[in-house]
This record gives C-alpha cells, sequence and structure tokens, in this order.
C-alpha cells in the first residue's frame, strides 16, 4: 500500500432499539465491545490516525476503550454521517492519504475483506471505492443504481428510494475509502434536503460522480460482514455469525 491511511469510526448514536441505558458499541461480542472490536481492525490495518466520533454517554466510551492511540471527536448533535465526519476535518487538516470509513456497531467487518478494498482503491486510482454486496433482505440499506454498462449512476437512501429503485438488492454497505482531499473539499457541499433531513455520507459520492471523478466498487458475497446492530436480537445473530469467523 502506497499512501497513508487514517480511520474514522461512527459511534456516536444512542441505540435506542437497544433498551438499554449503556451505549450501543459497548455491548460485547465475543468477550469484547463492539467498538473495540473496529478500532483493533483499524489498528491491524496500519492506520497512522483512529477517530472515533462519540456522542450519547461519550465519557463512557472513552473510559472503556483500552487503546492510547485513539482520538476522539464529539458529534453533539446527530445530524447524519456527512456531518459526523466533517466534525473530524480539524484533526486531519494535514493529513495527505487515504480515510476509511468503519462503523462501532459493525464488528464483523474482516481485515482481509478491507486490505482488498484498500489494494482495489490504490490501483485504481480512484477518489472513493465502496463496498456493495447483494442482501436477500435489503430493507433499511441504501441501493446501489448503476447504468447499463454496470457503473454506479449514484446511491439512494431507501426513504428517497423509488419503488423500482427498492427493488435492487445491491446495497451499500457503508464502508468507503476516501482520498482525504476530495472527501474534505466535497462534505460542505452536502445538503439534508432528503426525507430524514439528514446530512447523507453517500451524497459526496454522488457529487463525485457529477464531478466525473473515478469511483470504484469492491462488490463481497458473504454479506454477513457488514452487519449493523440495532436491537438486541441483531446482537445475538452477530454473535453467533462472530463464533462461525473464529
Amino acid at each position: 500500500m502506497n499512501s497513508s491511511l487514517s480511520t474514522i469510526i461512527l459511534a456516536a448514536g444512542k441505540g435506542t432499539r437497544m433498551n438499554s441505558k449503556m451505549p450501543k458499541v459497548l455491548h460485547k461480542v465475543g468477550n469484547q465491545s463492539m467498538i473495540m472490536h473496529v478500532i483493533n481492525t483499524a489498528y491491524q490495518l496500519g492506520a497512522e490516525k483512529i477517530l472515533a466520533v462519540l456522542g450519547y454517554q461519550y465519557k463512557m466510551i472513552q473510559e472503556s476503550i483500552d487503546n492510547p492511540s485513539v482520538e476522539y471527536v464529539l458529534q453533539e448533535k446527530q445530524l447524519g454521517t456527512a456531518h459526523a465526519v466533517l466534525q473530524c476535518q480539524h484533526l486531519l487538516k494535514s493529513f495527505n492519504g487515504n480515510i476509511l470509513i468503519l462503523y462501532g456497531d459493525a464488528p464483523l467487518i474482516q481485515i482481509s475483506t478491507l486490505s482488498k478494498l484498500l489494494k482495489l482503491h490504490e490501483q485504481t486510482k480512484s477518489w472513493c471505492t465502496l463496498l456493495t454486496t447483494d442482501l436477500p433482505n435489503p430493507t433499511g440499506y441504501g441501493r446501489i443504481i448503476r447504468n447499463q454498462n454496470m457503473d454506479l449512476i449514484k446511491i439512494v437512501e431507501e426513504k428517497d428510494a423509488t419503488n423500482e429503485e427498492r427493488k435492487i438488492i445491491e446495497v451499500n454497505s457503508g464502508f468507503y475509502l476516501f482520498n482525504s482531499k476530495i472527501l474534505f473539499r466535497l462534505l460542505p457541499l452536502v445538503k439534508n434536503d432528503n426525507n430524514q433531513n439528514e446530512y447523507y455520507l453517500p451524497d459526496v459520492i454522488n457529487l463525485i460522480i457529477k464531478e466525473k471523478g473515478k469511483v470504484a466498487i469492491d462488490k463481497i458475497n458473504n454479506y454477513i460482514e457488514i452487519q449493523g446492530v440495532n436491537n438486541i436480537e441483531q446482537l445475538t445473530k452477530v454473535n453467533e455469525y462472530y463464533k462461525s469467523f473464529k
């Protein structure tokens, strides 16, 4: 790998559906909190900077993280994923390399998968490289819209998708690699004129497409890796999957 790597871990959500006072990312998979799994993954990938974007109960999360190399960013209001990443700009101003986006509640992503994503990003000299997969039930995920040549036209969030677009089963996993300079140039241009009134990170990719910048896609078969946790049932499932990965 040629370029430097920094990682941003998004972990500001409250996790209301967990029905717990404990922040969602502190719930355990195996014998470790979900966020520690993700931090260890970033560390093993050789990230020179690891930033965790925190919000709800951020002090409790900071106290539980046993890794002095992690830096913290506070997202006081949860206004969307693009807004969360924008909070990291001041810490990455002088950074010139690639930025990997990970999630504190998606602990199953494999180092081998992310290494492959990094390799593709470097080889294609892309502005952004994203991970996609086909989901048997794509409800809740953004859809990958391609043209007849299979090139990416846009990413559309489910709540903004047409009925036809919702039938598409190729989904945006949310795992991305961005050229740092391009990411922070385009982030302030993201608008929140959508059904959620949120600033979506995938809209940066839509802006790249508009500028005819290069976007690469790595489509993986094992959709289990991208599974996030929103409730106790999903936590139980992810713990079962985790055992099968070991």
